[in-house]
Formats: C-alpha cells, sequence, structure tokens
C-alpha cells in the first residue's frame, strides 16, 4: 500500500493540474487535516448501498466558493439519514496537495474529486468502480464518465458547464443603434473577422458607449491565468485533436497557434486596461469590470453569474447577460458553440471500508434524486445536472446557465469539447501563462510563446511517461 501511494504521490506532483480553473476564485482555507498515517487496506469493491447507514461520509470539496452549501447539505442529510457526513473544503489551487495529504490519513475521504483521464491516471488506485450503481444508470451522456480499460466506470461527472465570451446585450444594443456600426445585430457575428470588426470599431468609440474598453482585464496574475493557458488554450487543442483524430498527445504541434493570437491580441488590445499592467489583474478584479458596466465582454463560464451577480453595485441585469462563442478564425467556425464539457468527476474511494463506500454512494444519489438535493444543486450550487432525474423545472435558471443549454440545445451548433483535461501538468499551464505575461507586456514575441508551448508539452508529457 505504501509503494501504492508513493507511485501515486509521486505522479500527482507531477501533473498536479487537478480541478484548477471553473470557477476556483475563492480564498476560503482548508479544513485542518488529520494527522494519522493511513494504514494498509484490502482493495474492496463498492458495496451494495442497503449497507450506508452503517458508514459514513467524508467528502473532500475542491470549490471554497461553495464550501458553506456543501456544509448545509452534509448537516441536511444527516438530519434525514442519521449518517455522519464531513465536508473538508481545500484552499484555492491547493486540493491535488491537500488530497495527497488526506489519501494517507486513517480517516481519508472516502468521496473525492479527479479532473479527467489526468486526474484518474493519478489517482487510479484509490477509485471504485461504479458502473453498477444508480447515479451512473442516471447519467444522460455516458461517454462522458471515466472508464477504465478493463470497462469499469471509476469517474462520474457531477456537472456539465460552458465557458465562451461573456456579453452585456444593452451595451451590445447601444452599439447596433449608432451610426456607421459594423453590425446590426449579435447574429451576424459569428466568425473572428465580424468580431474583431466590431470590437474595435467599440473601442475606438467607447466614450460614445460609456465603458472604459470593450473588454475585461486579461488576468494574468500568477494563479489567476487560468482562463488563457487552460480554457482558451483548450481551442487550438481542440483543433488539433479534432484534425489528427486524436484524445492526447506526447507532442503538441501548436499548429493552431495563430488563431490563439488571434483572439489573445484581441482581447489585451481592446480592454479597459493596459496590456502592460494585466499582470496585477485577478479574475475578480474582471468580473467586477464587467458587473459594473465598465466593459461589454469578458471571458468567463457560468459559473460566473455569482461573481457577476454578487458585485456590490451590480449594474448588469440578468437579462443582458448573454454568452457568444470564442472565435478565433478557423475555417467554419460560424458553427461553433460555447467549450462545453467537465472536469468535475466524482469519486469512491476503493480503500474505504465497504459500508462507507455504500454511504458515500447513497449520499451522492441523494443529492441528485431527492428534491432537498435537486434544489440545492440547482439554486445553491448554480450546476448544471448531466443526470435524466432532473425535470426541466428543476434545471437552473441563471442566465449564463441558460444559455449554455441554449447553445446546447442549437442543433446547428457544435460544441467544443473540454480537452484541457489531457493537459500534461500545472507547470506545462504555470510556463504558458507566464509565457503569455511577458508578451503581453512586450518582453518576448509570439514565436517564443509557441516554442514555450511545445517545448513544456513535450518535456511534461515525457517525465509523466517516465514515471
Amino acid at each position: 500500500m505504501k509503494k501504492k501511494l508513493a507511485s501515486v504521490l509521486l505522479c500527482a506532483v507531477m501533473a498536479a493540474s487537478m480541478l484548477t480553473g471553473c470557477g476556483n476564485s475563492g480564498d476560503a482555507a482548508a479544513t485542518t487535516p488529520a494527522t494519522d498515517s493511513k494504514t494498509d487496506a484490502a482493495t474492496t469493491e463498492v458495496a451494495d448501498t442497503t449497507a450506508a447507514a452503517d458508514g459514513s461520509v467524508y467528502y473532500l470539496n475542491f470549490k471554497p466558493e461553495v464550501d458553506e452549501v456543501w456544509q448545509t447539505l452534509a448537516k441536511e442529510y444527516t438530519e434525514e439519514t442519521g449518517v455522519p457526513v464531513k465536508v473538508v473544503t481545500a484552499a484555492s489551487g491547493t486540493y491535488e496537495q491537500t488530497l495527497m495529504s488526506e489519501i494517507a490519513n486513517t480517516e481519508a475521504p472516502t468521496l473525492f474529486q479527479i479532473n479527467g483521464p489526468i486526474g484518474y491516471k493519478n489517482w487510479k488506485d484509490y477509485c471504485a468502480d461504479l458502473k453498477d450503481t444508480d447515479l451512473y444508470s442516471w447519467l444522460m451522456d455516458k461517454s462522458l464518465a471515466i472508464t477504465g480499460e478493463d470497462g469499469g466506470v471509476y469517474g462520474i461527472p457531477y456537472v456539465v458547464e460552458g465557458y465562451g465570451i461573456i456579453y452585456n446585450d444593452a451595451i451590445m444594443q447601444k452599439y447596433f443603434a449608432l451610426d456607421g456600426a459594423k453590425a446590426a445585430s449579435m447574429d451576424e457575428i459569428n466568425n473572428f473577422a465580424k468580431l474583431k470588426e466590431v470590437v474595435e470599431d467599440m473601442q475606438a468609440r467607447k466614450d460614445e458607449l460609456g465603458i472604459e474598453g470593450v473588454f475585461a482585464s486579461t488576468s494574468l496574475t500568477p494563479g489567476e491565468d487560468w482562463r488563457w493557458q487552460t480554457h482558451l488554450a483548450n481551442i487550438p487543442v481542440y483543433y488539433e485533436y479534432k484534425d489528427k483524430g486524436i484524445t492526447d498527445t506526447d507532442n503538441l504541434e501548436f499548429t493552431y497557434s495563430d488563431n490563439f493570437k488571434n483572439i489573445f491580441d484581441l482581447y489585451i488590445n481592446n480592454s479597459c486596461t493596459a496590456p502592460g499592467l494585466l499582470g496585477s489583474k485577478s479574475v475578480d478584479d474582471s468580473m467586477a469590470e464587467f458587473a459594473l458596466g465598465q466593459v461589454a465582454m469578458v471571458q468567463n463560464g457560468n459559473w460566473a453569474w455569482g461573481q457577476i451577480s454578487g458585485v456590490d453595485g451590480n449594474t448588469v441585469k440578468a437579462e443582458d447577460v448573454k454568452f457568444l462563442p470564442i472565435y478565433t478564425g478557423v475555417e467554419g467556425e460560424e458553427n461553433q458553440g460555447l467549450c462545453t464539457g467537465t472536469e468535475n468527476f466524482f469519486c469512491i474511494n476503493k480503500e474505504a471500508s465497504a459500508e462507507d463506500q455504500a454511504a458515500s454512494i447513497a449520499f451522492v444519489e441523494w443529492l441528485f434524486s431527492s428534491e432537498t438535493g435537486k434544489a440545492a444543486v440547482t439554486n445553491d450550487l448554480g450546476f448544471i445536472a448531466p443526470f435524466d432525474t432532473f425535470t426541466d423545472a428543476e434545471k437552473p435558471t441563471d442566465p449564463l446557465a441558460q444559455e449554455v443549454l441554449r447553445y446546447m440545445a442549437d442543433s446547428s451548433k457544435t460544441s467544443v469539447s473540454w480537452n484541457f483535461t489531457s493537459f500534461p501538468s500545472q507547470q506545462f499551464k504555470d510556463d504558458f501563462g507566464a509565457a503569455l505575461l511577458e508578451y503581453a507586456s512586450g518582453s518576448i514575441d509570439w514565436d517564443s510563446v509557441k516554442q514555450t508551448v511545445v517545448d513544456r508539452w513535450a518535456a511534461e508529457k515525457a517525465a509523466i511517461a517516465a514515471n
């Protein structure tokens, strides 16, 4: 067991990219972890959930901003069933390290999360097979699940999310009404060329529009740059994978590098903040700029609605908050939808007792099937749940979630799948982000950024293969 854990920890250190990004901007501290060492235990299979009442649940949560919601749910479930549920929340950006520490304890998490195939490679020795659970049977698109070569199901997605360019429709309508506007409606903006034409004209006429810039600040502070080195980078990787018919590679060519540059340049050159100052900007800064009506657009996901609506002095009305796909100049992008997918997969710790495994499965199934659980999932956690247990009336009503659902339902649009779960490591992302900051400040040229991406991808993938 100790040898197994050592191997897992080594892989995890090299790929500590798990669960970064998506709304992970809070600063809540982690619950103090226990210090006992985990004793060796025989691998167990998932038990029948009828044994749930004899077990307990320890859930390790990765999003500080929803810690209070999970604590409330844990209390409600315990009151309803008598089953003890403990929730520990890792501090922002520390989930992987916290999981490494906690998994070695005598009382280790029974329920935890991975971010996709890379996360599964790191933690597969701790992931129980969930193929016979109700939770898996409820999954609308079973291809989203993390599966093993043996056909087992080891990670089940619990939320679908989407991201793109969020825009304030009130500002856009004001622009369309100006003499000489480069478009008459958002329907005309369905490719990069038109987006660039409109954005640059809006930037030139920002005083007429009453804004400080078209785009909110491109947050390039280390640790705050995940929207670019992960989410935006997903688009060129998606198209390269699509061209090659693959889902991963040891050597990324970054063939769509110029397309990434297209949109990144548009962001930093038509912003409320000068490119040289972006290294001091955070995600919260950019979301506040949008919420206060200082800018017309910002790249982020549906999870950002809480950040927008929660800003003091917010001036943006819910009905004016809309999504636009991230266009980069790729042929045929007129039919491109939002970037839609998930990097949030529930796993059950197979090293836990049979009773605790059963209790943990029962807790998650309650969450996605009971009225109380589903209401919290939709209204408090803000999830777009991928399970058929939700009726239309139980799905999210916030404007960005509705936009994701609208794009998903539009058969003329093809969603951009999430491929950043195949990115080799957090170190790769950090190096990419650092290169973007240097580029924005004028310290290096774009060819240097491209070379950094290609070289660091290959090096990190090789390091993983060597271990």
